[in-house]
């Protein structure tokens, strides 16, 4: 039978490619680190390139711009309403 949800399967293998690869960047992060110590030109190699992934900003969340301008129509609505009769 064919499901639209995930099998057990399909869960297991996602959180076992998962694990793999925080392993592998942690790993990875470790020998750059021991290499960088190992040459003091090389650590400041690494310290010169880490820096440039400021660069490239993170944008914020587009959840948080929906919500924003739904408040914004939802007063605007309010404000172009007829003022009550006394």
């Amino acid at each position: 039978m064919d499901t639209d949800g995930f099998t057990l399967f399909d869960l297991l293998m996602r959180v076992a490619l998962l694990f793999t690869l925080v392993v592998t960047c942690l790993w990875c992060l470790v020998r750059i680190v021991r290499w960088a110590k190992g040459m003091p030109k090389a650590a400041y190699l690494v310290m010169a390139i880490f820096p440039l992934l400021s660069l490239f900003p993170i944008p914020p969340p587009v959840f948080k711009n929906v919500a924003k301008a739904k408040q914004e129509q939802r007063k605007r609505k309010e404000d172009q309403g007829d003022p009550p009769d006394c």
